[in-house]
């Protein structure tokens, strides 16, 4: 099947190269930093003093696993246009201290789960490990991101035979069956030609001496890591026409990379832009990085004083201002139809999904539904409309969060999905440009 590499299909493909080179949250936000910086935007640190001029464009980083980017209009300011989307998803973080022998042959690595995963989907395929290290250098110390670029490790399933009803269903403890096997300590390095020991023993391998080798640093200059099990599964596109990709971290690297490349392509006229995606989103957005941090109020309040306004200017801004949540949402599923809502269901390829809730996990209300239309209709893009089963509880994201602490009209939407947290994931091919040409509307205001 020959895929004809319209802007639809340009996109994914830039989509799926995007989340391959991001592993984890923070290659994700190193990676959306490089596209900020060759759209000309410059880097802020938030422990300096921020000089802004009118028409400038910038960004800032925090734990360098969240960042918000923002460009000044030119002219008038007459309040903030705001996204956001999250870095995270789901995954095996590793513990401290994490290789465990299994009577001296197999040595397994600790992990635990990071978030709400679908367990069984990360087991029998190819892993390894990326994440951050703190690695001691001459000023003090410095971050660096780690990948272990090959496979790795596996997380072997209980064969059939020792598990007769392994089809009717199990349970699996994340202690005991998700533990990703990771060498054999019994194996005869010497006969593959490996060196042993001074005193001539087998020289048993650790996680953190690979770290250490594929960083190029010492083990010894490493004193801290956060480090996270990923699927090495390449995104692809799959169906008839090549009309689905399919692909690990989709929920929310699709949208964090829709809000980013939209963003860099659009110039401000009355607002201020602003594209944050945020750390965390996955355990409850409760820390210093996520959604519920003070850091999106943080940056509103440097940006008023960089360009000299009072806190009265700052208020009448944000009175003025909008925020779109952008986070994935689930598609109706082909075998499973009966668990979307009756009347709104939205389905691959159907365009940008706005979502609510009666309770407000979603903050999307009447008015900001209209607003997210009137930006779809100008910009030619299809949407759909998605509830939860009114007896199936579902999920929060970030918009009812951020909005705690900026007081601003929000409307949740998401691109549609498949199999939402599981290792690998299922979404329409187009959808991610129905999203860029959505919010380079919202962004030309």
């Amino acid at each position: 099947m020959e895929i004809i590499m319209n802007d639809f299909h340009k996109t994914a493909k830039e989509m799926l190269d995007f989340i391959e080179k991001s592993p984890t949250c923070f290659h994700a936000v190193a990676n959306i930093g490089a596209m900020l910086e060759e759209a000309g935007y410059v880097r802020l640190r938030e422990n300096e003093e921020w000089k802004l001029v009118k028409g400038g464009k910038y960004y800032t980083e925090r734990n360098d696993s969240s960042v918000i980017a923002f460009a000044v209009p030119a002219g008038t300011v007459k309040g903030f246009h705001m996204a956001a989307a999250h870095s995270d998803s789901p995954c095996f973080k590793v513990k401290e201290k994490p290789e465990l022998t299994v009577e001296d042959h197999y040595m397994r690595l600790n992990t635990e789960k990071y978030g709400g995963m679908i367990l069984s989907t990360w087991m029998d395929r190819p892993l390894s490990v990326a994440g951050r290290l703190a690695v001691r250098g001459t000023d003090g110390i410095q971050s660096r991101l780690v990948n272990i670029d090959r496979d790795l490790c596996v997380i072997p399933n209980v064969a059939i035979h020792m598990n007769r009803e392994m089809n009717k269903g199990v349970e699996y403890n994340p202690q005991v069956d998700m533990l990703p096997l990771f060498a054999d300590v019994a194996f005869d390095t010497d006969a593959a030609g490996e060196p042993e020991t001074a005193d001539g023993s087998q020289e048993k391998p650790t996680l953190l001496g690979l770290i250490a080798e594929a960083s190029g640093v010492d083990v010894e200059a490493i004193l801290g890591e956060d480090l996270f099990l990923y699927t090495r599964q390449e995104g692809r596109f799959l169906g008839a026409e090549g009309e689905f990709v399919l692909s690990p971290r989709l929920d929310d690297l699709q949208s964090a990379f829709a809000l980013t490349k939209a963003f860099t392509e659009s110039t401000p006229a009355e607002y201020i832009n602003i594209c944050a995606v945020f750390d965390n989103e996955e355990v409850g957005s409760g820390t210093r990085q996520g959604a519920d941090s003070t850091f999106l109020a943080d940056v509103l309040d440097r940006i008023t004083e960089g360009l000299g306004a009072d806190h009265s200017m700052y208020l009448r801004w944000i009175a003025d201002s909008f925020l779109i949540s952008a986070d994935n949402a689930h598609a109706v599923h082909p075998n499973h139809p009966e668990k979307a809502d009756p009347t709104n269901r939205p389905y691959l390829n159907g365009g940008i999904v706005i979502k609510f809730h009666g309770s407000q996990k979603y903050t999307t209300d009447g008015i900001s539904a209209a607003k997210m239309k009137d930006y779809c209709e100008r910009a030619k893009v299809p949407y759909q409309t998605y509830a939860n089963r009114s007896d199936i509880a579902g999920g929060s994201t970030l918009g009812n969060i951020s909005t705690a602490h900026v007081s601003v009209s929000s409307v949740d939407i998401g691109l549609p999905q498949l199999a939402m947290h599981s290792a690998v994931e299922t979404a329409g091919m187009m959808d991610t440009e129905y999203a860029v040409r959505a919010l380079k509307e919202f962004w030309v205001e």
